[in-house]
């Protein structure tokens, strides 16, 4: 069955933050909703890329060779292999579209992995 999601209301069924919730799937791909604030860990994905969109707010990707600032409305990819640090002083909603395998603390496990996100 087709149908709509509307993102902003999917947004107010969580609070917490580094903790994605998937809304579809297509092509093996998933698009996940997350809040983001504070720092999160160093970490890369050794085969998924990662494409976060940014809902509200503005979030600082961290690379090893500088930093971009995305603001509402802006886009970054992640290419698979390249080592990456999410930071946000306020609060970020971004969308996020990878594969459906891929973890998102990457390559490395701790207490932020996720190995099964909830579907909303």
């Amino acid at each position: 069955m087709i149908k709509k999601i509307n993102i902003a209301q999917k947004f107010e069924l969580f609070s917490d933050h580094w903790n994605p919730r998937i809304i579809a799937e297509l092509n093996g791909q998933a698009v996940k909703l997350a809040k983001l604030k504070g720092e999160f860990d160093w970490h890369l994905h050794e085969h998924e890329d990662e494409m976060f969109i940014i809902f509200k707010g503005q979030l600082t990707m961290q690379l090893r060779e500088g930093n971009i600032i995305l603001n509402e409305g802006e886009v970054i990819i992640i290419p698979k292999g390249t080592e990456h640090r999410p930071v946000s002083v306020e609060e970020v909603l971004v969308l996020l579209f990878e594969p459906i395998t891929a973890l998102n603390t990457g390559n490395i496990m701790n207490e932020r992995t996720r190995p099964r996100l909830e579907w909303i």
